[in-house]
């Protein structure tokens, strides 16, 4: 069970850039240094710190933690291509076998939830448990407001934490642009996963949400139905919120204590 109460943990055991598919790719170790590690992918646009920062000490006093940002965001290098949720999930296999490790928990959020989700369809042999939080495998599994806010993405209505929070640990305002503007097009062309492939996963799946998030409840259910053995753990709060992301959530909350405590119960469950 995760300790409700952790000591602070800012600071990574170890950090780095790993050299794969022509990029230099940020992680970060945290907690432990040996057992199951479980990797953390962020969401569009943010960086590590955006999307785990509050809820990631909670997660490292009990296990071994991973901590990467995506191709482009924060510390990490771009490719003279796309962003795409395929891509970055070749290139946590590729992290994973820089760092000489067999299998991971996988825990995307947003984009990284379907960043996780094509880690689990392309690469099954190096996942052990999968949290697929605040994603849909379908267009229609969003709510419609969403759709229509990235046809008027722009730079211009960037969430300026999500600027200052790039800026911090990569000043450079050209790249930051590069980065919202890849990332608004892969959402942009958002294309439906196939049912076949989604049934295909065969490792244990939590699905996580937000009561007011951008997916649909109805989603999340369908989801359970079509991944064997698929749990689903819907939380107050918006997207986001039940980790205590940094845009989303300006205020002190223990939410973030309550979903690591609720997400450590799943990946400490023997497989069924």
């Amino acid at each position: 069970m995760t300790n409700p109460n952790p000591k602070p943990n800012p600071n990574p055991i170890e950090s780095g850039h790993a050299p794969v598919h022509g990029i230099d790719l940020y992680y970060e170790i945290h907690g432990r240094r040996d057992g199951v590690p479980l990797v953390l992918l962020h969401g569009g646009g943010s960086t590590i710190d955006v999307t785990f920062g509050r809820i990631l000490p909670f997660f490292a006093s009990e296990r071994r933690v991973i901590a990467v940002e995506e191709q482009g965001h924060g510390r990490t290098t771009d490719r003279d291509a796309p962003f795409t949720f395929e891509a970055s999930a070749d290139d946590v296999a590729g992290l994973l076998s820089h760092l000489h490790l067999d299998r991971a928990d996988v825990f995307g959020f947003s984009n990284g939830a379907s960043v996780a989700l094509q880690v689990a369809i392309r690469h099954p042999q190096i996942v052990r448990k999968l949290v697929f939080a605040s994603s849909m495998t379908k267009r229609e599994g969003a709510h419609p407001q969403l759709w229509e806010y990235m046809k008027h993405a722009d730079f211009s209505n960037m969430p300026q934490p999500l600027k200052d929070a790039f800026l911090r640990v990569n000043p450079d305002p050209q790249k930051l642009r590069t980065m919202h503007d890849k990332d608004a097009d892969r959402m942009r062309t958002f294309q439906d996963v196939p049912d076949d492939l989604v049934r295909a996963i065969g490792v244990p799946t939590l699905i996580v949400l937000g009561d007011q998030d951008i997916v649909k409840p109805e989603h999340g259910i369908e989801l359970t139905r079509v991944i064997a053995g698929a749990r689903l753990l819907i939380l107050p709060g918006g997207h986001g919120d039940y980790l205590g992301e940094a845009v989303m959530t300006q205020r002190d909350t223990r939410y973030p204590e309550l979903t690591a405590r609720l997400i450590g119960e799943f990946l400490d469950a023997p497989a069924p």
